[in-house]
């Protein structure tokens, strides 16, 4: 189990598709103005990943080896498709708010990456875990980045004004706002790991010492 809950840790930390592995950043510069959007797209990511592991998982032997990635994209489109027409009958706003993207994720390099490199070469079960792991990870780097926007965008968040007299950064809801804050976010974790590494090296090296 707990080797499970690893491939499920990893996918929020170490390999974070956004702010690590820095992956399926189209669908993030795009949508990631509002956390309306933001939980919406990474809701819409997370059921085509889990889909498309399952499934690619349960038939990686069958699969030919020639044409693995044709049939990769068939079975993402699948899920897709079925994620799309869901949220044009129940959730028409959100679906016309995310527009493109939601079809999109067909060719979304966390999806298709998570096929290839995981779910082709594991069993099942661990790719549900990698598949919810990804998908978690992507929404609250999602829901991180649309947080910050929003708010210093248009001084709200779901909508709702927090501050009278807020002057919103036009910038902030625009492409130049949107990398300006991945890239800082990105900064401050890199910081922040290699802070800890240094910190491990140096209790290492004085542990080494006392011997």
């Amino acid at each position: 189990m707990s080797s499970l809950w690893q491939e499920f840790k990893k996918g929020i930390t170490i390999e974070n598709p956004t702010f690590v592995l820095v992956l399926g950043l189209c669908p993030t510069l795009a949508v990631s103005t509002s956390v309306q959007n933001a939980i919406g797209m990474g809701a819409a990511a997370t059921f085509v990943l889990l889909g498309s592991n399952i499934f690619i998982s349960a038939l990686r032997n069958f699969i030919p080896d020639r044409i693995r990635i044709p049939c990769y994209i068939v079975i993402i489109a699948t899920f897709v498709t079925i994620n799309e027409m869901v949220m044009k009958a129940y959730f028409p706003v959100l679906n016309h708010s995310l527009g493109i993207f939601v079809p999109l994720i067909v060719v979304n390099c966390i999806v298709l990456g998570r096929a290839e490199a995981f779910a082709s070469k594991n069993k099942v079960i661990n790719s549900i875990f990698d598949a919810l792991g990804m998908g978690v990870g992507f929404t609250i780097a999602l829901i991180i980045i649309a947080s910050i926007r929003e708010f210093l965008g248009n001084g709200t968040i779901f909508g709702i004004a927090l501050l009278k007299g807020f002057e919103p950064i036009t910038m902030m809801v625009l492409a130049p706002g949107a990398l300006f804050t991945i890239g800082m976010l990105i900064g401050i974790i890199n910081f922040y790991h290699l802070k800890k590494k240094t910190h491990k090296e140096i209790k290492k090296v004085g542990c080494n010492g006392c011997k």
